[in-house]
């Protein structure tokens, strides 16, 4: 017998384009506007990893820690991340999106701050698990603050807009890490997104429209999270369209998360040089939510993530070949991923709003729990897939060639999945 179709299933070859309403208590911004204030918040999180990437043996030597234990703060903060996720739509359904913003903003500005006065790697630990609880809102409530206010096409376009801007982060992050632990040391790197913070508090304070009205909300106790957790845990599309999301960014998150070692050993770069890799995989970014910028409302979700998957496995593949037969060098080695991030960010609107709109009475959450899959894989790749296949230039292409195939197979699922449910509900 076949399960119940979950609530609120989207017509996947049904895209139009309906204007924003107006919010319940404050005008809202300009979709542009928008759009740069949820990347702001969204930079968070790569501003929080990719900066002191370059500053690994520099934390080492000056907390007396081995190398094993500075990953580690990357590993933590990773895990905190993750289990705060599945908690910050929740809380955003129960309390306002602008309330759970600036409170996250706020616990974030402390843990850095921490982050930068740690005396030993263990206080480090602890500030960077304070960041990772923290980091994560502005990702989660700002996909359900854009589907609040915006539909289908629209929604899509705000949504790669936000992407275009938010990839700017990834490819500064480490080069101003590399060059200020060059200039001064690792302390600066924390000190300096302790100001960041701060000035976006002050924006989002000033700035933020709050877009979820009283009434819509949902009460914040156990009975009901319970239930809105289980109904979307038991929806086998969430999981497969979810599964989708995270498996591709683990595939670019193989090699971030590889880079301190896999650059250094592999490719013999300094720590002021982290920009071959993360230069091309951010262009690939931006340039692939640009594309869905501008595919938005002319074609289906559906075939638009079969053109970014025609990209990634492109790029995967040829990753493997080269590296099969040929020692890892530049550009050859980085150049892929220039075209397996541009898949990705061609993939991603499509599946994150497919996803969101299973259950479009508690977004949030929905949002929550996609965040929770994507960041948890990015954990264990961190903490354990990467450390394995750092050393190898083949064998981290083996890994992300892995990756983006099964996230193919999910997808192809998915669809196979939704026909029947279809035709199940057909009759």
């Amino acid at each position: 017998m076949l399960p119940t179709p979950p609530a609120g299933l989207p017509d996947q070859d049904t895209i139009e384009d309906v204007p924003p309403p107006e919010p319940p208590h404050r005008k809202p911004l300009t979709a542009a506007a928008l759009a740069t204030m949820l990347a702001a918040l969204s930079m968070i999180g790569p501003f929080s990893i990719d900066a002191y990437l370059p500053a690994f043996p520099n934390i080492q030597a000056t907390l007396h820690a081995t190398p094993l234990e500075v990953q580690q703060s990357l590993t933590f903060y990773m895990l905190a991340f993750a289990g705060m996720v599945l908690w910050h739509g929740a809380l955003s359904d129960a309390f306002g999106r602008r309330n759970v913003i600036l409170v996250s903003l706020g616990m974030f500005a402390i843990g850095t701050l921490g982050c930068a006065s740690a005396h030993t790697v263990h206080y480090l630990w602890v500030f960077r698990i304070m960041q990772g609880v923290s980091a994560g809102a502005g990702v989660v409530v700002g996909r359900a603050i854009i589907r609040d206010l915006y539909e289908d096409a629209a929604a899509a376009r705000l949504l790669s807009l936000v992407t275009m801007i938010f990839s700017i982060a990834p490819a500064i992050a480490p080069i101003l890490g590399g060059w200020i632990v060059t200039l001064s040391d690792w302390r600066a790197i924390f000190l300096s997104l302790l100001a960041y913070s701060v000035l976006l508090f002050i924006f989002c304070y000033r700035r933020l429209p709050e877009t979820l009205a009283p009434e819509k909300r949902h009460p914040f106790n156990p009975r009901f999270l319970v239930r809105n957790y289980g109904e979307i845990l038991r929806s086998p599309l969430f999981h497969f369209k979810t599964g989708v999301l995270a498996l591709n960014f683990a595939g670019l998150f193989v090699y971030i998360s590889a880079a301190p070692e896999f650059l250094p050993q592999q490719l013999h770069l300094g720590a002021s040089q982290f920009g071959w890799l993360f230069i091309p995989s951010v262009s690939g970014v931006f340039l692939g939510a640009l594309a869905a910028n501008r595919m938005a409302g002319k074609m289906t979700f559906s075939r638009q993530i079969g053109i970014g998957f025609c990209f990634l496995l492109a790029a995967s593949l040829f990753n493997l070949i080269y590296h099969t037969f040929l020692p890892p060098a530049l550009p050859w080695t980085v150049l892929p991923m220039l075209f397996y991030t541009f898949g990705m960010s061609v993939v991603a609107p499509g599946a994150t709003l497919l996803a969101l709109d299973l259950f479009p009475h508690i977004r949030g959450t929905v949002a929550s729990c996609q965040s929770f899959a994507v960041t948890l894989l990015g954990a264990v790749v961190a903490g354990v897939i990467a450390p394995v296949l750092s050393h190898s230039a083949l064998w981290l292409a083996a890994g992300q060639t892995a990756f983006s195939a099964s996230a193919l197979v999910l997808w192809l699922t998915s669809r196979y999945y939704r026909s029947i449910l279809t035709r199940y509900q057909g009759r």
